[in-house]
């Protein structure tokens, strides 16, 4: 098999998703843990949606026989001494991986892997949802008297995935 720079970074990026997967399950413990449950469930949604990511990648590399490797993960982050500063952490963390897929699609292109390209449209286009919904969480509890504004923002509004989407990748495994 021929050294390819997509599937070193696409190895890589299995474990961000994971990584991702695992600080947003204690981002939602510590909502949980503030009393506040619709910020709580948002971030419980977002771990298994991060998880069915790096699955959606094993299923790739999978499907184009490409040696898969599943990491262990970092040590996450727990403590935090106000609202905003988890949704921060959020939004850094979305725009990072956003730079991770970006280089993802322009390694792909360089090697004039066109399979590979296709399928991290998804991916950028998914990218442009989460950035934006963790910006909108941010600025909302910046912008808030009280707590419960937040958690009725939450409860109100439709923030990021809006449901399945029929053009996802499928996961392996399935997602769940």
């Amino acid at each position: 098999m021929t050294k390819s720079k997509f599937n070193d970074l696409l190895s890589l990026q299995v474990g961000n998703e994971f990584s991702a997967s695992q600080q947003y399950i204690a981002v939602a413990v510590w909502f949980a843990n503030q009393d506040l449950p619709q910020l709580a469930k948002y971030f419980y949604r977002q771990s298994v949606e991060e998880r069915n990511h790096a699955m959606m990648m094993v299923q790739y590399m999978l499907d184009r026989n490409l040696p898969v490797s599943v990491p262990g993960v970092p040590n996450v982050r727990n403590d935090f001494a106000s609202v905003t500063e988890p949704l921060a952490l959020a939004l850094q963390q979305e725009k990072e991986v956003t730079k991770s897929i970006e280089s993802l699609f322009r390694a792909a292109r360089a090697e004039d892997d066109a399979l590979g390209e296709q399928f991290m449209l998804w991916f950028l286009k998914e990218q442009v949802e989460e950035v934006a919904s963790m910006s909108t969480l941010l600025n909302i509890a910046e912008r808030a008297e009280n707590l419960f504004d937040i958690e009725n923002f939450v409860a109100r509004e439709t923030i990021g995935d809006s449901g399945h989407d029929a053009a996802a990748p499928v996961a392996a495994g399935g997602t769940l």
